[in-house]
């Protein structure tokens, strides 16, 4: 283990050098398990129905509990507590505060901010069971070797449930797992709505397309992750979702782009070659998609998603009309909001319809985030993404290791893909996501230990 004073000079310096942070050669047991556990934690609730449900909440504190308990052991043995100085939890922090300060009973008659207390609590759980993950994770995953296993995890796992979601898909299997129907959503794989899903293979598809674009891994695994790649891919759009489609594209233009931007000296001789290689294998990438999906018979979910084909009347499916709802409900309440994961209940009082529909969710997280935690949440989340892309940029300027950088550009893709795609719908509001979310923030920005030896490929 790294020596107490060791340890202070590496978190001391660990926002200003990545290359000359101390490689950790020898974690404790408890270290190790602490990291199998935050491998492992997003993947048992993306099986779990994305953790959706209720009781999902309590099994997330367990876990994510028990966490918190090895990493306090883990400080115990070893006399000296570890922690990251990461500007991104501080916006976490925020949140927690704000919806702290939604239960005072600051409105007329004595009722507290929130109009909605019961699921305003239940809001703050869940941002401080993201908090405590994300803390821990910042500070466990700190080495080449356990950043290398935590990528081709995410990348395997998500291969499985894309192919998983392809055979519900192709035996046209209305139930989750053939046991569980979803309601009003239409589910896929393990998702109860399918554009949830979606979400989730925009992240995976980030990291995998960014190493293969970026060849951050031996030759004879690329073919892996071109089938892994074509997996997801087909997976995504055969959920008809459109924003997920266009999150897709997204992801592969900021890859593109990154690489584009990022070449080395040494290849300016060969740029034509190599930019047009990049380019060229994201539209090949593209075209195999929208064959194979042909092939599996998915031309409808190909038509909906690329905005060919309109379903129900309605292009954006009543979203317009949620959205001028958020705003009226925003300029109501625009300081603290009506509450966190209180928009369902505010929505009834500004409704124009006939008020027959149940509407929980704004369809877009911005807007949402503004109704429910006003201009100060609001804040919070935009601090939030600029201190993600601030930090990133800061780790590929620093690193010279290059599977550090093409995973670090994979997690940024994967959350601008789902960034973008908060804009339609709200993807972040299932926990699975979310979890992986932030794994995909600590891969982008985490200080990571390398030996000497490997500072350079």
């Amino acid at each position: 283990m790294m020596s107490k004073e060791n340890t202070t000079n590496g978190v001391a310096k660990s926002a200003e050098s990545l290359d000359a942070e101390i490689f950790d050669e020898n974690p404790s047991r408890l270290s190790g398990a602490i990291f199998v556990m935050l491998c492992f934690v997003p993947m048992i609730f993306t099986v779990a129905y994305g953790a959706v449900d209720v009781w999902a909440l309590g099994f997330q504190a367990i876990f994510v509990g028990l966490i918190l308990i090895l990493w306090c052991l883990e400080s115990f043995f070893t006399k000296e507590f570890r922690y990251s100085p990461s500007l991104l939890q501080i916006p976490l922090i925020a949140l927690i505060l704000i919806g702290l300060v939604q239960f005072l009973p600051f409105r007329d008659g004595g009722n507290s901010l929130s109009l909605d207390s019961y699921s305003t609590r239940f809001a703050v759980i869940q941002l401080i069971i993201y908090l405590v993950f994300f803390a821990t994770a910042l500070v466990f995953i700190n080495s080449r070797k356990r950043l290398q296993r935590l990528v081709v995890s995410i990348i395997i796992f998500a291969s499985i449930m894309a192919f998983v979601g392809i055979l519900q898909y192709l035996a046209k299997l209305e139930a989750i797992y053939g046991l569980r129907l979803s309601g009003q959503a239409i589910p896929f794989a393990s998702f109860v709505n399918q554009h949830h899903f979606a979400a989730f293979m925009e992240m995976s598809i980030g990291l995998t397309t960014a190493l293969l674009f970026g060849k951050a891994v031996k030759k004879d695994k690329n073919l892996l992750l071109i089938i892994a790649a074509v997996i997801m891919g087909i997976a995504l759009i055969l959920t008809s979702s459109r924003g997920g489609f266009l999150s897709l594209l997204g992801v592969l233009a900021f890859i593109i782009t990154a690489n584009l931007l990022g070449k080395k000296e040494g290849e300016r001789s060969s740029g034509f070659r190599r930019n047009f290689a990049l380019i060229g294998g994201g539209v090949a990438l593209v075209l195999v998609l929208f064959g194979a999906v042909f092939l599996l018979g998915g031309d409808q979910s190909l038509l909906r998603g690329t905005g060919l084909q309109n379903a129900g009347g309605d292009l954006l499916s009543g979203r317009t009309h949620f959205w001028q709802t958020a705003l009226k409900i925003f300029l109501d309440y625009p300081i603290f909001g009506v509450g966190l994961n209180a928009f369902g209940t505010a929505f009834p009082n500004y409704d124009t319809w006939n008020g027959t529909l149940r509407v929980e969710q704004a369809h877009n997280d911005y807007l949402q985030m503004l109704t429910e935690a006003g201009i100060v949440g609001f804040l919070c989340v935009t601090g939030f993404v600029f201190l993600l892309f601030k930090k990133t940029l800061r780790t590929l300027a620093k690193t010279t290791d290059v599977f550090r950088r093409h995973a670090a550009i994979g997690a940024l893709a994967g959350c601008f893909g789902i960034l973008l795609h908060s804009f339609f719908d709200f993807p972040l509001r299932t926990p699975s996501n979310a979890f992986f979310f932030l794994i995909l923030v600590v891969i982008a920005t985490v200080s990571i230990g390398f030996p000497k030896s490997r500072n350079a490929e």
